[in-house]
């Protein structure tokens, strides 16, 4: 089944169900992919593992896919987070994608004082994140939580879950890559300023959390979605996932 294409459905997943596509769906499968009746797919709602099925019907605005056997059971996840300041829209776009891709759990845009937009499109960016998951392989789909200014957002933090927060220009420890590892992988997340950092305000807030660790990601500035980027895939080594 590998290389096959991956669909993510809502429908529970059991051999024999027959699951209906959606129409964009559907037209992938017909018009950008040149499928037809008895090819086969794998599917996967976040919940039951993975499974192969094969197309019972299509047409360019339907499709019905007959599941077959589980392929891949279900498995836990990295629990890690992403706070970032939400950017531009293209910029958004590339970090939603690549989060998804590095087995981000929960995705948290959030308006910082310097922010340069206050307006996001969740439709488009929960359809990237699918279209991410199903390419990458991942079984489930990231959430993505409305967008609230990160002072609310940090008002009601879990407890036991560590937030690091990655400051530019700072002396604080940089985030150690892999093959160091993190004595208690636990649950956590990072954070991730806009363009131009925290302001000094934001700085002193986030000190005075005690679930705050401040980062670096070294001596380099780099633009707010390299740094998500960057910093992700530090976390996630030294977390072994």
């Amino acid at each position: 089944m590998t290389g096959s294409i991956r669909l993510y459905v809502t429908a529970s997943l059991a051999a024999g169900e027959i699951v209906q596509a959606s129409a964009a769906q559907a037209h992938y499968l017909a018009t950008v992919m040149r499928r037809s009746v008895g090819d086969t797919v794998r599917v996967f709602n976040g919940r039951d593992g993975e499974f192969s099925g094969r197309i019972e019907a299509l047409r360019r605005d339907r499709a019905a896919l007959r599941i077959e056997q589980q392929v891949r059971a279900q498995v836990e996840e990295p629990d890690v987070w992403l706070l970032f300041a939400l950017l531009k829209r293209d910029a958004t776009d590339l970090v939603v994608r690549a989060a998804t891709e590095l087995g981000v759990a929960d995705l948290h845009p959030v308006i910082t004082e310097r922010s340069n937009t206050h307006r996001m499109n969740a439709e488009r960016l929960s359809a990237i994140a699918i279209e991410a998951a199903e390419q990458c392989d991942r079984l489930t789909i990231p959430r993505l939580h409305p967008l609230f200014p990160m002072s609310a957002r940090l008002v009601d933090w879990p407890s036991g879950r560590r937030l690091f927060a990655t400051l530019e220009r700072s002396d604080a420890p940089h985030l150690s890559p892999a093959p160091v590892r993190l004595a208690d992988p636990g649950p956590a997340a990072l954070l991730v300023g806009p363009e131009g950092g925290f302001a000094p305000a934001e700085l002193d807030a986030l000190r005075a959390h005690p679930f705050v660790t401040a980062v670096s990601l070294g001596p380099r500035i780099l633009r707010a979605e390299t740094a998500c980027i960057a910093g992700l895939a530090l976390l996630q080594g030294m977390r072994g996932a």
